[in-house]
């Protein structure tokens, strides 16, 4: 839409999509605020904290299709990892998309449902309370959210239940978790928690337990670790749950759902909180963006009064035979409290959820296990060949990894950006890299390796990784 005859700038300029830029609208609501100008109405904001110089902008676009045009253009910089033969992973992952699910969030009841209650809401309560319960009996947790943003989202609220739970301020993070998880849960709980780093081995990739003891005390929270870590290697629990729990902390494990249909949930070890991201579950990477959090604990009432996001249930109804899907303890929740609630909550992930139980559903407990089973295999298999191209180094080679592995290139005198830039060439995307966010593990980057990547698609990467550090 182009708005002919109107000012190319200044406080008159009629803008198409900002509301009420009108001159006569803007008017009316400074005489209704008492105000005679714009740079009244904010007088009392201090001049230090105020703009007093345009913002740099590029020029708008006085058309759709222009903006569109503009749009698409950045769009075709992008090469889809579906493309070309991808390895990265470090938090968004190539895996396969059942059609199923794109053609049920497709739907307009689901992909159009945002608020609302039960009665108006066309089987949203009732698809999200299904897929919380498949997510429960895949994580041996009674009570799951609904979506939160993503992952990282789900970890930095997870420790701050724990925080409000045991009414302790500090908590302890694991070396080895993302840098970008770090990032959001330290920004999330800057105001009041503090957070401490537990050391890992860069040996074995693995959480050093003596330096988890030694920084326990009562002012301690709870510890935060992911298992498989973000370099793949998985670690056993019970002695870290263990420690955990005798200074009365709480035990908060990252897990990805599609390795639990082979490895034991953290429940099982003695986790208190367990949270993670469902992308594994019929999202595409959708340029990073097809990202959807889940909390879990067990029915602890005290806990389970510290989530902050809504909580579905079922209860029968008048008619024998009916039931009906709600809110659970939503006196919790600022829609309730407002300021006052555990947290504030706004848009969720929802339509995530609901693609995750349509995946759940469709796979089933064998089906989870196969994927599970097929991502081990794979990234057995892949372990073994980039271990055997001289000068490639796999530092965490004596662990059990799910997923994504570290190769080190330190032997062979190259970067990561190197190797990587050799490898675009031949149409392959290698490796996250590690170098800058772990040093210690030097010129590191890590491979991730699904059910999506064949046995070809591995012994292409190593022939491609052999000529890339001859070079």
């Amino acid at each position: 839409m182009t708005i002919l005859n109107e000012p190319k700038s200044g406080p008159d300029r009629v803008h198409p999509y900002i509301p009420n830029s009108v001159p006569a609208v803007k008017a009316e609501m400074l005489r209704v605020a008492g105000a005679r100008s714009i740079e009244e109405f904010f007088a009392d904001i201090p001049a230090d904290l105020r703009l007093s110089r345009p913002l740099d902008l590029p020029a708008p676009f006085r058309s759709e299709r222009g903006l569109k045009r503009h749009v698409e253009g950045i769009l075709a910089r992008n090469i889809p990892a579906g493309d070309v033969l991808s390895f990265l992973g470090g938090g968004c992952y190539q895996h396969h998309v059942p059609a199923v699910c794109d053609e049920i969030n497709g739907r307009s009841e689901f992909l159009t449902a945002y608020g609302g209650e039960p009665y108006d809401d066309a089987g949203r309560f009732q698809a999200l309370f299904e897929y919380t319960s498949m997510m429960g009996e895949l994580l041996e947790m009674d009570v799951v959210s609904v979506p939160t943003f993503d992952g990282h989202q789900a970890s930095a609220t997870a420790v701050r239940m724990a925080a409000r739970h045991t009414k302790r301020d500090v908590v302890l993070v694991a070396g080895n978790a993302l840098q970008d998880k770090w990032s959001v849960m330290t920004n999330y709980g800057r105001a009041d928690l503090e957070f401490r780093e537990v050391r890992f081995h860069p040996a074995t990739g693995l959480v050093d337990i003596d330096h988890l003891r030694a920084m326990l005390d009562s002012q301690v929270a709870c510890f935060y670790f992911d298992n498989p870590s973000c370099f793949g290697t998985l670690q056993a629990g019970e002695d870290i749950a263990k420690a955990v729990h005798a200074v009365g902390a709480l035990l908060v494990v990252g897990t990805d759902p599609g390795c639990l249909g082979v490895i034991s949930p953290p429940a099982s070890y003695g986790a208190d909180i367990v949270c993670g991201d469902i992308q594994t579950l019929g999202m595409h990477m959708n340029y990073g963006g097809g990202q959807g959090g889940f909390i879990a604990t067990h029915d602890d009432e005290a806990l389970v009064m510290q989530y902050p996001s809504r909580l579905f249930g079922i209860a029968p109804t008048r008619i024998p035979g009916e039931y009906g899907f709600g809110d659970v303890a939503f006196s919790r929740t600022s829609f309730d409290k407002r300021e006052n609630g555990n947290e504030f909550v706004g848009t969720a992930a929802a339509l995530w959820g609901i693609t995750a139980g349509v995946y759940l559903a469709l796979m089933g407990p064998s089906g989870m296990r196969e994927l599970g089973v097929g991502i081990m295999q794979r990234n057995a298999y892949a372990k073994q060949r980039l271990a055997s191209i001289p000068g490639v180094f796999i530092p965490h080679a004596g662990q059990s990894h799910f997923k994504e592995i570290v190769v080190t290139f330190d032997n062979c005198g190259k970067t990561v950006h190197e190797i990587n830039r050799a490898l675009r060439e031949r149409g392959i995307f290698g490796g996250h890299d590690l170098s800058e966010a772990f040093p210690s593990l030097g010129q590191s980057a890590l491979y991730s390796f699904t059910e999506a990547h064949t046995e070809a698609d591995i012994e292409c990467l190593v022939a491609a990784l052999t000529e890339a550090v001859k070079r």
